[in-house]
């Protein structure tokens, strides 16, 4: 006969059913903020309900995933959970945006060896600040502990999101033609790609992440959470013909650009059209780090880039520019012969 002290209970197993039950109610209050009229049913249930905007008479859905990667593991290092939220529902919002699509909801997957109920609020009250920026319904998602997966003190983070876009307004780049211009929108900061390497200069130059990098520490300089572009580029597309877009991740301009591109043009960028941010500068420093490499893994500055006809250049940048945006006019496009790279940087 089992003995009363042989009793074993989820929680001798290493799940804290209570902790996550305090994590949905703490975190209810930053996902109520972010509900759009759309959102029949959120948080708490099995699924959430979400209706199509009415406005849209041939809507299209446009779905992405994406994660923060090995930035998480220097926010461990720096104890900083607060931003990466906003990096996770950036990476795909960001993506969404790329097809002239309007971010609608968010899902967010956070999974852990013990659940810390303080940092993980942290961190999905960053996830609702990132919703909040793109105008998207944070709408439930996935909080799982798993002992022994993950070391002590380390999380992962998934997001997944959908966007809606009017069928004739898809932005798909085929439009893209000779002549047409390229405007960047500067960068944050290193965004959520190239923190491997990151990382590894980091351990070669054992800098003082506390010291003064620019006007602020260098830990915030490397944790700047990724830019949201949503509001002012979907504002862009509407007043006038965006031919294509990328998001600049990992791969960096030269493999990012070509993905909007049509076969038999490229995208020509002069590399002294826009500064390159004093973070950039200092890794490929201390890391010597060749032109070619950086380019291949850091988004160099440029965040964002939309194409749009040459004649439309200079409105672009004024309306990007009032709506709070950085952007500079980094390149054109034109013919591309048959052994040439789809992008280059000159």
């Amino acid at each position: 006969m089992t003995r009363p002290s042989e009793f074993l209970s989820y929680r001798d197993a290493g799940v804290d059913i209570d902790a996550g039950d305090a994590l949905v109610e703490a975190i209810k209050p930053y996902a109520r903020r972010t509900l759009r009229p759309e959102v029949l049913a959120g948080i708490g249930g099995f699924g959430a309900l979400v209706e199509l905007p009415k406005r849209y008479r041939e809507p299209v859905l446009v779905s992405g995933t994406d994660g923060v990667g090995t930035k998480l593991k220097l926010a461990f290092t720096l104890d900083r959970h607060d931003t990466v939220g906003i990096d996770l529902v950036a990476m795909s919002v960001n993506d969404v945006l790329v097809q002239g699509a309007e971010p609608l909801f968010f899902l967010d997957y956070f999974a852990c060896g013990k659940l810390d109920v303080e940092v993980a609020t942290r961190v999905i009250k960053g996830i609702a600040a990132g919703c909040e920026l793109a105008g998207c319904a944070l709408i439930g998602g996935e909080t799982a502990e798993m002992p022994d997966m993950y070391p002590p003190g380390e999380y992962d983070l998934a997001g997944f999101c959908v966007g809606v876009v009017e069928k004739g307004d898809v932005i798909d780049g085929r439009g893209i033609e000779m002549g047409d211009a390229v405007i960047g929108l500067a960068s944050s900061g290193a965004h959520s790609n190239g923190y491997s390497l990151i990382r590894r200069i980091l351990a070669r130059a054992r800098p003082d992440l506390a010291a003064d990098f620019n006007g602020r520490p260098l830990a915030e300089s490397l944790m700047a959470p990724t830019r949201i572009y949503v509001k002012p580029v979907l504002a862009l597309a509407r007043a006038l013909q965006v031919k294509g877009i990328a998001h600049i991740t990992g791969g960096g301009l030269v493999e990012n650009l070509p993905r909007v591109l049509p076969s038999g043009v490229r995208a020509v960028l002069e590399r002294s059209a826009w500064p390159m941010p004093a973070l950039f500068r200092w890794l490929q420093e201390q890391g010597n780090v060749l032109d070619s490499e950086m380019h291949r893994v850091f988004n160099c500055g440029i965040g964002m880039v939309v194409v749009v006809a040459s004649a439309d250049a200079d409105r672009a940048l004024r309306f990007l520019q009032d709506a709070g945006e950085v952007a500079y006019r980094i390149g054109s496009i034109e013919l591309r012969a048959s052994e040439s790279a789809p992008t280059v940087i000159v």
